[in-house]
């Protein structure tokens, strides 16, 4: 079947916002607009992110799927696991040693994807609105564990999965219905009503949406609960209002959707060699122009067909490019 354009676009943006986000990171400290745009960014691109990847479960749960998703998901977390440990020690980064269970940095989404398809064979045999709630609920309630954190990537898997499984249950109409006109006036409103009250509003801690503490770890232990509340509002609100702006024809970049795994496993080997070595500066607009383009780079860079026929093996523990590679040039040297 071919593949919607619009989706795979939807893609595109998100992968190239992940990068951005982590590469203008280390910057948010000194600038309160770098900040600004750092957490609008964030209200938004993960949320969207893991909506996209329920609605694309739609699989089975029996144990022929399971064992598939094993393959495609765990086995790559743990290679890149080996991979960044050895990276990190090779560029003197502190936290390379770490045990197999707490995920370096990106590679809490691996895990998160899983555990999220094993908890679909539950939840997907409740009627809708419940499990919705329900997952909501379980996300609020979580963050009064004091032990919560990034082990096992226990707090992402449940504050997140709410997004998840409301995109399995939601269909393409109803994604549709937000290329609306009236929808698409009133999410630009709601997506600059957002930059600003981040810009105007006071010290807000990135953790709430990071989602990997406790209210504890963050300051909140009374009202923590009314606070994720509030994320997940914001949160809910501005995924819509992006995704009823993704174009819905195909572009150049519209290719990229397809190969987002590849970039989002490998861009921290760019992130992390800049971060360790302070290659950049922010000290003009200009500065963040440029890290928006390198951005644009890294992502087309990681999503061409030499990176794909390189790290299949890696990122999908299929050998079948290289294999193909191999025979192609083994038939012209026979031929």
């Amino acid at each position: 079947m071919e593949r919607n354009a619009y989706f795979d676009n939807a893609k595109a943006i998100l992968i190239y916002l992940v990068v951005f986000g982590h590469l203008i990171q280390p910057f948010v400290a000194e600038s309160h607009e770098m900040n600004t745009l750092y957490l609008w960014i964030y209200t938004f691109h993960m949320p969207a992110f893991i909506f996209l990847a329920g609605f694309f479960a739609k699989g089975s749960g029996n144990l022929k799927y399971i064992t598939r998703l094993a393959k495609k998901l765990l086995v790559p977390y743990i290679i890149f696991q080996v991979l960044y440990s050895i990276f990190y020690f090779i560029i003197g980064k502190e936290a390379w040693q770490t045990g197999v269970f707490y995920p370096h940095w990106s590679l809490w989404f691996l895990f998160s994807l899983f555990s999220w398809h094993i908890l679909l064979i539950f939840f997907k045999k409740i009627p809708p609105t419940i499990g919705v709630i329900s997952t909501i609920l379980l996300g609020l309630a979580v963050g009064y564990i004091g032990e919560i954190g990034h082990t096992f990537s226990l707090s992402r898997t449940i504050v997140f999965f709410p997004f998840f499984l409301l995109g399995y249950w939601l269909t393409k109409e109803h994604v549709f219905w937000l290329k609306q006109k009236v929808v698409k006036v009133g999410s630009a409103l709601v997506l600059l009503v957002i930059a600003v009250a981040i810009y105007i509003a006071p010290e807000f801690n990135s953790g709430w949406l990071l989602a990997s503490k406790s209210y504890g770890e963050l300051g909140a232990t009374e009202y923590g609960g009314i606070a994720r509340f509030l994320v997940y509002l914001t949160s809910t609100v501005m995924a819509i209002s992006v995704m009823a702006w993704v174009p819905i024809e195909r572009t150049r970049f519209t290719s990229v959707g397809s190969r987002t795994l590849y970039v989002y496993l490998l861009h921290g080997f760019f992130i992390q060699f800049f971060r360790e070595n302070g290659l950049f500066e922010v000290n003009h607009v200009v500065d963040v122009i440029g890290l928006g383009v390198l951005s644009l780079g890294i992502v087309w860079i990681l999503s061409s067909k030499l990176i794909i026929q390189t790290w299949q093996p890696f990122v999908e523990a299929n050998l079948s490019i290289i294999r193909g590679a191999y025979g192609n040039k083994h038939s012209k040297h026979q031929n």
